[in-house]
């Protein structure tokens, strides 16, 4: 695989985690629990939308093809999207939300966290901006599973309950392919192996705190990298390129 196919393929899987996540997120907008949350999530949600769109765009340059950010965004089919399928998971209740941004965000911002140092300039600008970001969506996530885990005893049987629904969906997140392996001989990211010990000590010491249990690893789901989704994913494409397919030419 030439190495500009694998950097696009990486850059396409990045945003693709922005723009879904993104999307879930701003579902909450008018239904959040209390006011300020409320905010506090849509202003996440426009947060990944930004990342998305950088990352969009900057795949439409390596791509070379003519596909801007809007054609990545709105005009690909669904198997063509590669975003983790934690990401496209519905919202749920509440519990449900935080337990799945929760662990997304430790993941996220070890992520990032790695490719501040990309040889790639380009990538190193966007998560050098995008970091400042991801570590208040850190820390937002774990102060709500700290408040949920060690709450009330519904809130805390509610959210241990949400952590082992999602759990499944984690080992999605550290599967590498030759496009992965290409980019990380490049120097562009980070080897995922190597972060997937440091994302279960994080998580695990704050589910310790919360006096949540970390769920076993057992039976992993997995497929997005090859566009395989879950039956989910096909709802929030509806609606995400509702307003592209019926008035084409729509920009952000």
């Amino acid at each position: 695989m030439q190495q500009k196919e694998a950097l696009f393929n990486y850059l396409l899987r990045l945003a693709d985690n922005a723009a879904i996540l993104g999307h879930r997120l701003s579902e909450w907008c008018g239904h959040g629990p209390e006011l300020e949350e409320d905010i506090a999530i849509i202003n996440t949600a426009l947060d990944l939308l930004g990342h998305a769109r950088s990352l969009y765009s900057y795949a439409g340059e390596v791509e070379g093809k003519g596909r801007d950010e809007d054609d990545l965004a709105y005009l690909r089919i669904e198997r063509e999207y590669r975003n983790a399928l934690i990401c496209e998971l519905p919202n749920g209740h509440y519990g449900d939300t935080i337990a799945r941004q929760f662990l997304f965000d430790q993941f996220n911002y070890l992520l990032f966290s790695e490719l501040v140092n990309s040889t790639d300039e380009t990538v190193a600008a966007i998560a050098a901006k995008a970091i400042k970001e991801i570590r208040y969506h850190l820390r937002r996530s774990t102060e709500w599973t700290l408040r949920l885990g060690d709450g009330t005893e519904e809130s805390h049987n509610r959210i241990q309950q949400s952590f082992h629904d999602v759990w499944m969906y984690t080992g999605d997140l550290f599967v590498q392919d030759e496009s992965d392996k290409a980019v990380i001989e490049a120097g562009i990211g980070p080897d995922l192996e190597k972060i997937y010990p440091a994302w279960q000590e994080k998580v695990k010491e704050v589910l310790t705190e919360a006096t949540l249990e970390m769920p076993e690893n057992g039976w992993m789901q997995s497929g997005s990298k090859q566009g395989r989704h879950t039956e989910h994913f096909g709802y929030v494409l509806a609606e995400l390129q509702y307003m592209q397919r019926a008035y084409p030419g729509c920009e952000w």
